[in-house]
């Protein structure tokens, strides 16, 4: 009985240690208050990237350390006056099991300049906001989802997903990837002027602008005034499918 009982102690020691290793630590939380127009930049070399819009009236970041090795990575805030400044540091020659996940909050209702949210490998994903964004991976997906204002999106290795809720004044916006589909939904009202082109992929768009197929190689491409034409819209794929359709 005795032998058991120590079985299960030790048993249940070396799970609770399990969970504590792999198990992400929340190691670094601020809190910001940021006026309308502000600039937030949040970057992670290694991780994924949310930002979410909510109803509080402050900014949160939160990153989490995961890996072996995630001791050697250091969350780093740069913040100053009306500006959210926020990376990461990994220790020199660390060829490392680390990552940085990156979880943000900010007031729905108040427009940002989110000037670059990116990460290298991961993925990065922006929801309910309003304001200037800026959005990037090098390997990983980019989603935006119902963003108010103006918003370029692209990734070297990873598909594009952009829904636009509404589109403020004359917005210059761009959406690409090399390697990914980039797909883009906009509002029936769309008053911009649209380019669309894909070396290897499909193009298409319930828009009535102008789909055209090179007559030798390969390639299509889109183009056309959509209403006043006020903004410009740019979506591009070297080797993916690209839509623009009513959302």
């Amino acid at each position: 009985m005795r032998r058991n009982a120590l079985g299960t102690a030790v048993a249940t020691l070396a799970a609770g240690l399990l969970f504590t290793v792999i198990a992400p630590a929340q190691d670094f939380q601020r809190t910001y208050t940021v006026a309308p127009d502000g600039i937030i930049r949040i970057r992670s070399i290694s991780g994924e990237v949310r930002v979410q819009g909510y109803d509080g009236p402050t900014v949160i970041v939160e990153g989490f350390r995961v890996g072996r090795n995630r001791d050697r990575v250091e969350v780093v805030d740069r913040s100053s006056d009306n500006r959210v400044d926020v990376d990461v540091r990994y220790q020199e020659n660390c060829n490392c099991d680390a990552s940085v996940n990156f979880q943000v909050r900010v007031p729905r209702s108040v427009s940002f300049n989110f000037d670059n949210i990116r990460s290298v490998s991961g993925s990065v994903r922006l929801s309910d906001v309003t304001g200037h964004v800026r959005a990037e991976s090098t390997s990983g997906s980019v989603e935006v989802r119902n963003v108010s204002g103006e918003v370029s999106a692209q990734s070297v290795s990873g598909n594009v997903d952009v829904v636009l809720t509404r589109i403020i004044g004359a917005a210059k916006m761009r959406f690409a990837s090399i390697s990914g589909s980039v797909s883009v939904k906009a509002p029936a009202s769309l008053n911009a002027y649209v380019e669309m082109s894909t070396i290897s992929g499909s193009l298409s768009t319930d828009f009535p602008i102008e789909v055209l197929e090179r007559r030798y190689g390969p390639g299509r491409s889109a183009r056309g005034r959509v209403g006043e034409g006020e903004s410009s819209i740019r979506i591009t794929s070297v080797s993916g499918r690209v839509s623009l359709i009513r959302s």
